[in-house]
């Protein structure tokens, strides 16, 4: 199986199946998303431990396979993390999905690293770049506890 085959399967796997979907008990953090563009809408949940660990990572949410998938690829690999990693993952991520074509951070292992790799190839769509994204600009609102709605037509 080539590398592009694995990614599609990744994407459709967890568009299908999205993983953590639905309001995680006990979150103390929540932001909502929306992509015009696209209609996607995302809400993020996030329970902060005391350590400013992201205990647990949710989402509830409508949109295309790209957006499920990349909210569910996102939940899974941030929860647990700390508040200071999941950043430093979010904004490489941004970064990969926007120029550079490699995850530089150490603190994924390398199923991790692939997971997210599978995001890479919607560079070459710039309308599906804000369907990728959503999920994770909706997440650093939650972090920092942001009223307004995310809109992907703002970031």
């Amino acid at each position: 199986m080539d590398l592009k085959q694995l990614y599609q399967d990744i994407i459709l796997e967890h568009g299908k199946s999205p993983r953590n979907f639905g309001k995680c008990a006990g979150h103390n953090h929540e932001a909502k998303g929306y992509n015009p563009l696209c209609g996607d809408k995302v809400h993020v949940y996030l329970k902060l431990g005391e350590g400013n660990e992201l205990e647990n990572v949710s989402f509830e949410g409508e949109g295309c396979a790209i957006s499920l998938a990349s909210a569910s690829i996102m939940t899974d690999l941030i929860k647990g993390k700390s508040f200071e990693v999941s950043k430093e993952i979010i904004n490489d991520f941004l970064k990969m999905v926007k120029s550079s074509s490699e995850i530089s951070s150490n603190n994924l292992d390398n199923d991790q690293k692939t997971k997210i790799m599978s995001l890479s190839g919607v560079k070459q769509f710039p309308m599906r770049v804000k369907c990728a994204t959503l999920s994770w600009h909706t997440l650093v609102s939650a972090m920092n506890k942001e009223k307004d709605e995310v809109n992907t037509e703002k970031t």
